[in-house]
């Protein structure tokens, strides 16, 4: 197996980098190879265990990964003028888009066997992409946000989502008048303080990454938030068959939650597949959850991108 470094340019001009796997030897005829596009959640970066499952999966199936920063993350670029750290879904999602125009140019790649990976927020991303961009062959969606409105008040507390709701129109305000973007945390060491993300598993696991990689940054902007709570993937989930989908899904997912997840499972249309696994959201990337995991997720592949 194999990894280089690859950026490519988004519609809108903007470069994103990333890692492209491949096998170290591949019996295809060139320009066969399968290829799964793979973006990670709500302010994660590549190196946030994305390079695990890419790794397993070139090491099993004769396939290639391309695994992204998403724009103002990590080591990719952002458009001229706008800020880092905002997740806005309707760009992220073109960004994936043009990820998947960027493999069908690559040689070695087979254009007519592309699949999309994408984790929580990202999660999200994939469902609708699997329901409008005929391009997609396979989508594996992992402990997806489904609806940004249920999980808003969820996430946040109710003596903070009043004020929130203010900075909203506040923020749109200044940004009009030229201020820059206004931010706040994904975490907070005050568990009184105001935050994205109050769930201790949120905390505990953005915390532990922020240690080992200084370049993540622990803030989003008040848009991506406003963003977030009127972003509902689940409308379109009737429309993504006749592409094979596979949900997984965490039992007690305090994030993306579980009964969320589940409706809109329901609302797909066959071929589908559904992976439960114990636990909470981000023990889906944490052993030994992660190894059951990736498993199913291979095997899906096999029958579904590598057949």
């Amino acid at each position: 197996m194999s990894r280089k470094d690859i950026e490519f340019k988004t519609s809108d001009n903007v470069t994103l980098r990333g890692w492209l796997y491949t096998p170290p030897k591949t019996q295809s005829p060139p320009g066969r190879l399968p290829c799964l596009v793979m973006s990670h959640a709500f302010a994660m970066l590549k190196e946030m265990g994305l390079d695990t499952f890419a790794e397993h999966f070139v090491s099993q199936l004769e396939m290639a990964c391309l695994v992204f920063d998403n724009r103002g993350l990590g080591s990719s670029d952002v458009k001229e003028g706008q800020p880092r750290n905002e997740m806005l879904p309707s760009i992220q999602q073109s960004d994936i888009q043009d990820a998947v125009t960027y493999v069908q140019s690559l040689p070695e790649m087979d254009p007519n066997k592309i699949g999309v990976w994408g984790a929580s927020y990202s999660g999200g991303h994939v469902l609708y992409l699997g329901a409008v961009d005929s391009r997609i062959k396979a989508v594996i969606a992992q402990i997806p946000l489904v609806n940004g409105w249920d999980q808003f008040y969820r996430l946040v507390r109710p003596d903070i989502a009043p004020g929130l709701l203010a900075a909203f129109q506040a923020d749109r305000i200044a940004r009009a008048a030229g201020e820059p973007a206004g931010t706040i945390p994904i975490i907070s060491e005050d568990p009184l303080g105001q935050s994205l993300m109050q769930a201790r598993a949120a905390h505990e696991y953005y915390s532990s990454w922020a240690m080992k990689l200084p370049q993540w940054e622990n803030k989003t902007t008040i848009r991506s938030v406003e963003a977030f709570r009127g972003y509902i993937p689940e409308h379109y989930m009737k429309l993504i068959s006749p592409t094979p989908l596979l949900m997984v899904v965490a039992e007690e997912d305090e994030i993306a939650p579980t009964e969320f997840a589940l409706r809109a499972f329901r609302r797909a249309y066959e071929p589908k597949e559904l992976v439960l696994l114990p636990g909470g959201h981000f023990q889906s990337f944490t052993k030994p959850n992660i190894t059951k995991n990736m498993y199913h997720q291979t095997e899906f592949l096999r029958k579904t991108l590598c057949k």
